[in-house]
């Protein structure tokens, strides 16, 4: 083990100058041309096997090491998001309106960097790792699904794969086992009443006092039809009805998200959603068009790897804590790699505590402290070293 970090320790410079690299070249989901190519480029001349175009954009990359084995999966995304960038860096994002906001480019840079590391001791290795470049997973339906249909995961046996988290420091691993990040759902609705002049709302239906009342209503179903020991958000982000100052408006469009952990709460505040829109417009003589778009689902860990990686995580170079985290709202699509094969998903702590502002994530001056990707090429390399080589000597007793 201390091998691999000696040679990613001698590389962290690359893993900086590729992490600068992408930054400065974002490419949006489903719109991802060069980036892909770069990886590709990238393992073809460290001798890998290469798949390119996997589920569309996603490049599936192959090290066979000298030894049979296991396989091991790691994943890094590689899109960004439709930001103008605000940071007041030298790397800043070439591209207008597009930026690196969520830590992807990182998330490529050390996965690259530890493909090469482990390349270098591909000799000694006992069984393959492959190396899974995702494309789009900032947008639904992202690009784990389509790349898990077209065979990226075909004879893994255990997946690994982290996020850089910025609002933790440098140094802390977060973790937790089962439901890790929620389901991700977006709705749409539009309410239809009948427009007409301000002065004489007595001949209207009025779309936005309709829209009002149903923004009020549907927060009553998490605070009033969901058991309060699940968790479950139900956000309004656009309420638009444009019109003249003088005009009441005959419709209101609505759009928002759902987040849940739990299936059947889902299910729930989908089918309560409807009835509490049917209602509220109904009391109004008011029609309505609703739409449930299903995202993302849960990030649920496998109990047995998460703690394989807590155990290995506390002697990993860099990492000066360990925490259990608590769930987290946002989505990911890491979730559909674990509904196939057992693995675990962790959080990297990127955040530089001398920073008198550390800015979240999807916010036009994110950032994080480089020193981050050194900690999570450790860990990933550490994880998957540990569990080939505990698979090999498992195997050698039960013989």
């Amino acid at each position: 083990m201390n091998q691999l970090y000696k040679l990613l320790e001698e590389h962290y410079e690359e893993m900086v100058e590729i992490r600068r690299h992408l930054h400065e070249n974002p490419e949006l989901s489903f719109e991802e041309v060069e980036t892909p190519k770069y990886i590709a480029a990238y393992h073809e001349k460290l001798g890998h096997e290469v798949r390119t175009e996997v589920g569309g954009r996603g490049v599936v990359a192959t090290l066979k090491g000298g030894k049979p084995g296991k396989t091991v999966a790691l994943r890094a995304d590689f899109d960004a998001l439709p930001i103008h960038e605000e940071a007041n860096v030298p790397f800043k994002s070439k591209v207008d309106g597009v930026m690196h906001a969520c830590g992807h480019d990182g998330h490529t840079a050390t996965l690259l960097v530890l493909a090469k590391v482990l390349n270098m001791m591909k000799d000694d290795l006992e069984g393959s790792v492959v190396f899974i470049h995702q494309h789009a997973e900032e947008y639904a339906p992202g690009g784990a699904i389509a790349m898990v249909e077209d065979g990226c995961l075909d004879g893994v046996d255990v997946i690994f794969g982290t996020h850089l988290w910025a609002t933790e420091p440098v140094g802390k691993i977060g973790y937790r086992s089962g439901p890790v990040m929620a389901a991700a759902d977006r709705f749409e609705i539009k309410i239809q009443g009948k427009g007409g002049h301000g002065a004489m709302p007595h001949l209207t239906k009025d779309a936005v006092v309709i829209g009002a009342q149903l923004v009020s209503n549907l927060q009553q179903i998490v605070s009033r039809r969901v058991d309060p020991l699940e968790s479950a958000v139900l956000s309004i982000g656009s309420f638009e009805a444009k019109n003249a100052f003088n005009v009441i408006s005959d419709t209101a469009k609505l759009i928002g998200t759902v987040r849940t952990f739990n299936e059947d709460i889902r299910d729930l505040v989908e089918k309560e959603m409807e009835r509490v829109i049917k209602g509220t417009c109904l009391t109004s003589d008011a029609s309505y068009e609703y739409a449930f778009h299903r995202g993302y689902p849960a990030v649920v860990n496998h109990e047995k790897e998460t703690e394989f990686v807590v155990n290995l995580a506390k002697d990993v170079p860099g990492v000066e804590e360990v925490y259990e985290s608590a769930p987290v709202m946002g989505g990911e699509d890491f979730a559909y790699y674990l509904q196939h094969v057992k693995g675990t998903f962790f959080f990297t702590g990127a955040g530089d505590p001398s920073w008198e502002v550390t800015y979240p994530h999807h916010h036009p001056k994110f950032m994080i402290d480089e020193r981050s990707l050194l900690v999570a090429a450790n860990t990933l390399g550490a994880a998957t070293l540990q569990y080939l080589s505990q698979e090999v000597s498992e195997a050698k007793a039960t013989i």
